[in-house]
């Protein structure tokens, strides 16, 4: 297993590479939210799928207009919004609802607003344009093309599209399950009573979190202590059944790091444990038959951050999505930044818009253990590894925890 710092592009190609999709299944349109399209949703029918108006008003047909206007024509029947049209009398004008049915015959919708009632009759000064205010079959859709492909992420417009085609059921990727096991000897689990040397776990809440928002399913596992036999049971009880084991902490090389040698005896191959980013140098990255590891360090910076970038983007391609990497966006430094010769430097910032243009603020508590400055921070910008500093102004990459 290689010792070196790999680059973070390398590491995150190297975790991602040859993994494979998960199993699909059935779901509800109503439970399908945030899932990844497992097979083509295909049009059945045209869309729209009848001729409709866009307007209140009157239908007619233009042929029947001669002249120079004023036009008069007689109102003959009415088309409503769920109900069959009637066919156009020639020489007349249907009054017609938004939605409904256009009239066989009539090639034009005429806004209300744009003529004047007289009894039976409508006026209108101005010759209506051919097509105008109708929407026509099929302009949106024809039947049979694929209305949404597979591997997309199925947000809220997805899914009306799709219930426009009377689809109740949904064919998507079954959700990754992830399992996560904290380590160390000085954890606490919130609400248990305080003690000295102890600290508060953390960090399950806030990684549950972000898998969550791939569409994960979560299990906490008990917290391992750093007892070397100990360890290796507690993550093989956590490999059974899951698709991504998360440890936490103790993936370093310290006296009480017990957790990439219990890995290893728990029989994880493991492809690399060092990555040119900070936070999260130590990260370690394996595999055992189907179940994918990553552990992560223990500082809540630094495990939130790996899990976010190498984390969510496993859990993407588990399940199919075309887009498992983030989107950065563009954003201009706030102030000068120093920058490490040799590793990718992930700053915790704030995003602001200044004179229109979007500028990221980092916190002054970039340390590793900082918590105010994950809880306050929009997300990450990234600052390239270097000798000369970066000056304000400067445009870098910024990924937002809701996009990562």
């Amino acid at each position: 297993m290689p010792t070196d710092l790999l680059p973070f592009g390398e590491a995150r190609d190297r975790l991602l590479d040859g993994v494979r999709t998960l199993a699909s299944e059935r779901v509800a349109l109503t439970s399908a939210a945030g899932r990844v399209l497992a097979s083509s949703l295909v049009a059945t029918s045209p869309l729209p799928a009848f001729d409709h108006s866009a307007m209140d008003g009157y239908a007619l047909a233009t042929s029947d207009l001669a002249g120079d206007g004023p036009f008069r024509l007689t109102v003959e029947g009415e088309s409503s919004a769920g109900k069959p049209a009637p066919d156009l009398v020639p020489g007349t004008a249907c009054r017609i609802f938004t939605g409904a049915a256009v009239p066989r015959g009539a090639d034009a919708v005429v806004m209300q607003e744009h003529v004047k009632r007289e009894g039976a009759a409508i006026v209108l000064e101005a010759r209506p344009k051919p097509r105008q205010h109708i929407r026509f079959a099929g302009e949106d859709m024809a039947a049979g093309t694929v209305a949404i492909a597979p591997g997309t992420r199925l947000q809220p417009g997805a899914l009306a599209l799709a219930a426009m085609f009377g689809s109740a059921e949904l064919v998507v990727a079954r959700r990754p399950r992830v399992t996560i096991v904290c380590t160390g000897d000085e954890l606490l689990v919130p609400g248990e009573h305080a003690r000295p040397g102890a600290i508060f776990e953390s960090n399950s809440a806030a990684l549950g979190a972000l898998a969550r928002q791939a569409s994960a399913e979560v299990r906490v596992a008990p917290i391992a202590r750093d007892d070397a036999a100990g360890t290796q049971r507690a993550i093989e009880a956590a490999l059974d059944g899951t698709d991504v084991l998360l440890t936490v902490g103790g993936v370093s090389v310290g006296d009480h790091d017990v957790v990439r040698p219990a890995l290893e005896r728990a029989g994880v191959k493991l492809d690399f444990w060092r990555v040119a980013i900070k936070p999260g140098k130590p990260l370690a990255v394996g595999r055992r038959a189907g179940a994918h590891v990553l552990g992560l360090p223990g500082n809540p910076a630094s495990a939130i951050v790996t899990f976010a970038l190498f984390g969510l983007p496993l859990l993407r391609v588990l399940q199919g999505d075309r887009r498992a990497l983030a989107l950065p966006l563009r954003a201009q430094l706030k102030a000068d930044r120093k920058r490490s010769p040799d590793r990718l430097e992930l700053l915790r910032a704030t995003l602001r818009v200044e004179d229109g243009v979007v500028v990221a603020q980092a916190h002054d508590n970039q340390a590793s253990g900082a918590a105010t400055s994950l809880a306050h921070s929009d997300g990450l910008a990234f600052i390239p590894q270097g000798e000369a500093p970066l000056a304000a102004g400067s445009i870098v990459d910024f990924v937002r925890w809701a996009d990562a």
